[in-house]
């Protein structure tokens, strides 16, 4: 396994707004010939939550291990947060992406085959790129070429979506700095902005996660709908925010809560919707 961390701002010089050094750190597998010397993997990368506060330990390497399980190379993007503005998060998110299918052939990945999974504020995060991946400023910005910083795919996981009625307004008081405009907030209302080019989504949420609504993920499963993209939307009865892997991997110890077997199947789900929406043998 190759496992390193690379500081974005040492690759892509219009990241120097930010005053955090975004990290993305690798967990790719080894090739080999005993096995498939010539395969190439398909990619996830991970956004953890946080509320644009800070990123969560829990949402990040043991998110990526099991997807190194399941077969992906994986990497964990550790963004800009609490003063750091949009579109700070999202230019690091699109270097993220370009960066990881600009390394294709030294890493033996399938640049037609990058996903990126988020949680909570990463999750809004991981669905502003779906959404906004085409915004001018961020190739211009990055100096990459146009559809680099696309993902073939999106999971979000328990997301912030809407600004509005059901908003989690911590994450957009982070984001865009707490004086920012009923104006400047609809324009990161994620559900206001998917279009034909959006890319196929899994989405789950549980029906009383009292931090952020479940109306966030049915708000933008909506309007995937409307503009007739492929999702796949999971809703469990029961379970807290934050759930991620829903097991002792990702617990706090100090919280029964956090263990919800059933709930912890969005994985496997997930997974299989992936290897079917990008066709993965």
């Amino acid at each position: 396994m190759l496992s390193e961390k690379i500081y974005l701002k040492e690759v892509f010089k219009g990241l120097a707004d930010s005053d955090y050094n975004p990290s993305l750190s690798l967990y790719i597998l080894n090739t080999s010939e005993e096995i498939s010397p010539d395969y190439k993997r398909q990619s996830v990368v991970i956004c953890p939550g946080g509320g644009y506060e800070f990123t969560s330990d829990r949402e990040a390497e043991p998110i990526a291990l099991r997807f190194m399980a399941a077969g992906f190379n994986a990497f964990v993007l550790r963004y800009s947060v609490k003063t750091n503005l949009y579109p700070v998060q999202l230019l690091e998110v699109s270097a993220a992406v370009a960066y990881v299918r600009s390394m294709g052939e030294k890493w033996h990945i399938d640049a037609d085959k990058i996903v990126v999974c988020g949680f909570s504020a990463g999750g809004h995060l991981a669905g502003s790129l779906g959404v906004f991946w085409e915004e001018s400023f961020i190739k211009e910005k990055l100096g990459i070429k146009a559809g680099q910083n696309k993902p073939n795919a999106m999971i979000l996981s328990y997301p912030v979506i809407t600004s509005g009625e059901f908003a989690h307004v911590g994450s957009f008081d982070y984001l865009l700095g707490k004086e920012a405009s009923k104006r400047a907030r609809e324009a990161l209302s994620l559900e206001k902005h998917v279009s034909s080019n959006t890319p196929p989504t899994f989405i789950w949420h549980t029906m009383d996660d009292a931090t952020v609504p479940v109306e966030n993920a049915l708000l933008f499963a909506n309007a995937l709908k409307e503009k007739d993209i492929p999702f796949e939307l999971h809703i469990y009865n029961k379970g807290v925010h934050g759930l991620a892997l829903c097991d002792k991997t990702t617990a706090n110890m100090e919280r029964a809560d956090h263990i919800s077997p059933h709930v912890g199947t969005w994985f496997n789900l997930a997974v299989e919707w992936l290897r079917d929406i990008l066709k993965i043998d």
